[in-house]
């Protein structure tokens, strides 16, 4: 499999030299910034000339996303990027007319199966509290994380439509209202990524948490989609349709 890099950050990185370990080939990267440390031939603009590819896969900015999505380009896509979800989510459903587009926010099959897990158990747990917490490496510029929006939106479109979001208490002197989400953003060291959700219930807590040992997790991930995502037809795809 040919593939084309968006980005060239650390994800990225990881992508290429698993994907070279599994037989697979980088033709490219799609980078606006110069990249003194990629070994392969770098392209700064979506309207320049790109190598032949199978795929492309996007670990970058919503920018450089956008100017993508936004482009002539028609490669099978697998889009790891995260922010901006709402005017992503737009472009996602306007290319996937053309080509198979493949988003999540975060490529560990795990954390797929954990928002199933919430899907199913959130509807059970009315009478529980609910705080999310998040914890990343202190490199990491967005909060909350995107695996943490995307957990709280499983919880919020089957149990909780109407929660609200607490994200600071300080200014606050009233108690805790049962429609409240609470969530906690951690930054610090080298944590991969850590997502946890409390249901706290009387006398008993389940706790239900992911933990990313290695940024691995998600460059394996996004191979894994690609192969799947080169057979298919156009159209929008997540984990809960890829393997349909």
């Amino acid at each position: 499999m040919k593939i084309l890099l968006v980005g060239y950050g650390a994800m990225n990185k990881r992508v290429a030299q698993l994907a070279e370990e599994n037989g697979h080939d980088i033709v490219g990267a799609l980078s606006p910034t110069e990249e003194n440390d990629c070994p392969y031939p770098l392209y700064d603009s979506v309207t320049t000339d790109l190598p032949e590819a199978d795929c492309l896969i996007d670990f970058s900015h919503p920018t450089l996303t956008k100017e993508v999505l936004n482009s002539a380009i028609t490669l099978p896509m697998v889009i790891a990027t995260t922010g901006e979800k709402e005017t992503l989510f737009d472009l996602f459903t306007e290319k996937a007319q053309s080509t198979p587009v493949f988003f999540s926010a975060n490529m560990s099959y795990g954390v797929h199966i954990v928002t199933q897990l919430l899907e199913n158990i959130a509807p059970l747990m009315d009478d529980y509290d609910i705080e999310m917490i998040e914890k990343h490496h202190n490199q990491k510029i967005d909060a909350p994380s995107g695996t943490l929006i995307k957990l709280l939106d499983a919880i919020k479109e089957n149990a909780r439509p109407d929660a609200n979001e607490v994200y600071d208490r300080t200014q606050s002197t009233e108690k805790r209202d049962q429609k409240d989400i609470g969530i906690s953003t951690l930054r610090g060291g080298s944590i991969v990524g850590e997502h946890e959700v409390l249901f706290a219930g009387h006398d008993e807590v389940i706790s239900i948490k992911h933990s990313a040992q290695s940024k691995d997790i998600f460059a394996r991930g996004a191979l894994k989609v690609a192969e799947q995502l080169v057979n298919k037809q156009n159209g929008f795809y997540t984990y809960n349709n890829l393997y349909v």
